[in-house]
């Protein structure tokens, strides 16, 4: 015979398993939106999650324009698209932009994509880059570097796409932010401070556009095997390696897959693994995740999961600690060194 406990663990344990049971149904039933014919915008779409992206919109059948600033990796962007093309009529083009300068000029470029293609349906915001160290040692100059490119590219886009999208009343925004997004961590400072931002503005359109048939989703990529991630690791301070490291690097076409997925269900959050969806569900109290259900998961999980955080910070600051503790004693032995 079970015990009290014993029989407390199995009810429990039924209804998770009937909530994810409903949650899996809901997900896997919600219809996906079509965008074949549809003219679909990637920012960053040169390497990375946003090529990545580019080519899979290419293969359900949209035209893309990807937009970056580098002409010779744009330029094989739309190579590889045409070697992947599905239709043909199908239409693939490039622009050399610097979404994160003055907006008049963003907004001209995008009209004259448009003229070209069609109206945008859909516009994947995945323009981005990352510039990490302790707080006051990151430069202002690059500072002001993260917000124009990570947030300022991404409104500037939004700003034009959102008042024509909500008079078509239909249409696809996608903001690319970061598990950063979710909590600060050490060494990522402004950078962390960009992707704040970018969920900020996701959710307040996503608020505002509901009613207008625009869907907004919040992508928030762990680390990924990208050129941009090669960059970032030049900055990082060791601590911030060994805390972020924990999490595996996954490869941008899975992230790819998974964010136009989201995107095209109407999903707001979009999150690869186990560890991403529990730390953006903690990070993420008010967040607006898509179904009851789902929801009504969360209210389970979510106390654990909130002591389970105590935890990590616990463990993430003795990582710090040590870390400084070494560096000291290395700056000593070499002030020791030299003085001999």
């Amino acid at each position: 015979m079970f015990t009290t406990m014993q029989w407390e663990v199995v009810f429990w344990l039924a209804i998770a398993i009937v909530i994810h049971v409903f949650i899996f149904i809901f997900v896997m039933g919600k219809k996906a939106k079509s965008i074949v014919g549809r003219h679909v915008v990637v920012t960053g779409g040169s390497r990375g999650i946003g090529l990545s992206l580019a080519v899979e919109c290419a293969m359900k059948g949209a035209s893309v324009t990807v937009i970056a600033r580098d002409q010779k990796l744009l330029e094989g962007a739309v190579a590889l698209m045409e070697v992947i093309r599905q239709r043909p009529e199908q239409k693939f083009q490039y622009r050399s932009l610097d979404i994160g300068g003055d907006y008049e000029e963003v907004a001209r470029v995008l009209g004259e994509l448009e003229e070209s293609i069609g109206d945008i349906y859909a516009l994947i915001n995945c323009a981005g880059m990352a510039i990490c160290g302790v707080f006051e040692e990151v430069a202002v100059a690059d500072v002001h570097k993260l917000m124009n490119v990570n947030f300022f590219g991404s409104y500037n886009c939004t700003r034009y796409v959102l008042p024509k999208m909500k008079k078509a009343g239909d249409g696809i925004i996608v903001l690319t932010s970061s598990q950063a997004a979710m909590f600060g961590i050490y060494g990522y400072g402004p950078y962390s401070a960009s992707k704040f931002a970018l969920r900020a503005m996701a959710e307040t359109i996503a608020m505002e556009s509901r009613t207008h048939g625009v869907s907004v989703t919040l992508a928030l990529p762990c680390d990924t095997n990208t050129p941009g991630f090669e960059e970032e690791e030049k900055s990082k301070p060791r601590a911030t390696k060994i805390i972020s490291g924990g999490g595996g690097l996954l490869e941008p076409e899975v992230m790819a897959r998974a964010i136009l997925k989201d995107a095209l269900k109407g999903n707001f959050i979009s999150t690869v693994g186990v560890e991403s969806w529990l730390l953006t569900m903690v990070g993420g109290g008010l967040l607006p995740w898509n179904g009851f259900f789902t929801n009504l998961l969360h209210s389970f999980v979510i106390g654990p999961v909130r002591l389970f955080s105590y935890g990590l910070h616990k463990y993430f600051n003795g990582i710090i600690n040590k870390c400084v503790r070494e560096d000291r004693a290395a700056q000593q032995s070499a002030k020791v060194d030299q003085s001999t």
